[in-house]
């Protein structure tokens, strides 16, 4: 059996304000905790252990999840006194692992929605004989990440910071959040103190000659860390583009919840997902949208790609785009929010009282 830790710690800062009361693994993606997806997945690939490095607002996972079994998972949870990075929190949860020195350990990161072959990432690393697997993606524009060249046996040479000059990006290929460590070289991470993977781990291990395996696997990845990003993640998840066994009901353009309630008239395209609880009201339309748990859009409001948060309510005739309504907040009628906007929780923003036309 692989057993796997999943890092669920991160504050979620970039996706605020939906992390102001709930963790970023927590917040829904296609009407379920994104969290649950990657247990999902897990428990596909074989995993029946996990345990959970939490942290930031820790006391929130175990009540949802509990042991595990409804997932047909056996689930662990470790919080973290004081922050202690990638590597610390792996180490920290060290004591909860069953796997012996020389067997293989999953490690994921909490914010990543990917559709990697876990069991291929797991039998590389097993053929290999490698002291830790990555994961490795190729984007379009690596500028914005840390490079991970290999050689011709997919053996990792270097570990690059961000490229700043085009000189400077000698591949495309990035960490892309996934893992399998020998779990000799967890135990031999220091504790008790914070320890980054991507700048201490992998770079000292790298120079001490250990082996480090890249798998290039480019099927779906996203990281979900901006308001942006996890609207697109929660789309694709409900349109079929990312692969989760999680999706609480079929595929297609748009996902309605049980208890939730939408105008015949009102139109959901996109991959547009409503929340249990939630009211879409006549002639409303809706694209690539996630409205979350007992949201409030009342008529005519026009919304494009942006998220909605539990209990908000969004006035008629209101457009948004690329927005971010915090939950319980409040916009009142006839509003137009574009561009990044995002609206703080409990936020009542009145009517608009002053109209424009296209022309003015």
């Amino acid at each position: 059996m692989t057993e796997a830790i999943l890092l669920v710690g991160g504050k979620g800062t970039r996706l605020r304000p939906l992390t102001v009361r709930t963790p970023k693994p927590m917040v829904p993606a296609a009407g379920v905790p994104f969290l649950t997806h990657q247990l999902a997945r897990a428990r596909e690939a074989g995993v029946e252990h996990i345990v959970l490095a939490t942290s930031y607002l820790a006391e929130v996972f175990e009540p949802y999840f509990g042991d595990g079994s409804a997932l047909g998972l056996e689930l662990e949870y470790v919080t973290e006194r004081e922050p202690l990075g990638t590597g610390g929190a792996i180490r920290n949860v060290a004591s909860r692992l069953r796997s012996g020195p020389g067997d293989p350990v999953l490690i994921f990161n909490g914010d990543i929605l990917t559709g990697l072959d876990i069991r291929a990432l797991v039998g590389t690393h097993t053929r290999s004989g490698a002291d830790i697997s990555l994961h490795l993606t190729r984007v379009e524009d690596p500028r914005a990440y840390g490079l991970v060249p290999t050689d011709a046996n997919g053996r990792v040479t270097a570990f690059l910071e961000k490229p700043q000059t085009p000189e400077e990006i000698v591949t495309d290929q990035i960490n892309a959040g996934a893992y399998v460590f020998r779990r000799s070289v967890i135990d031999a991470i220091p504790e008790g103190r914070p320890v980054s993977v991507e700048r201490e781990t992998f770079p000292d291990l790298l120079a001490a000659g250990a082996h480090l395996q890249g798998m290039v696997d480019s099927t779906y990845w996203l990281d979900l860390g901006t308001p942006h990003a996890f609207v697109r993640g929660s789309a694709d998840l409900v349109l079929g583009r990312a692969p989760s066994p999680a999706v609480p009901g079929r595929c297609g353009e748009h996902l309605i919840l049980p208890t939730a309630s939408v105008a015949p008239d009102a139109k959901l395209s996109a991959g547009t997902v409503i929340g249990p609880g939630a009211v879409i009201g006549p002639g409303a339309r809706l694209t690539a949208t996630a409205v979350l748990p007992d949201a409030v859009i009342e008529p005519g409001a026009l919304i494009t790609h942006s998220l909605i948060g539990a209990k908000a309510r969004v006035g008629a005739r209101t457009i948004l785009a690329n927005a971010v309504i915090g939950d319980g907040a409040t916009i009142g009628a006839d509003n137009e929010l574009r561009d990044g906007i995002r609206i703080w929780c409990d936020l009542v923003l009145p009517p608009a009282t002053i109209r424009f036309s296209p022309d003015e």
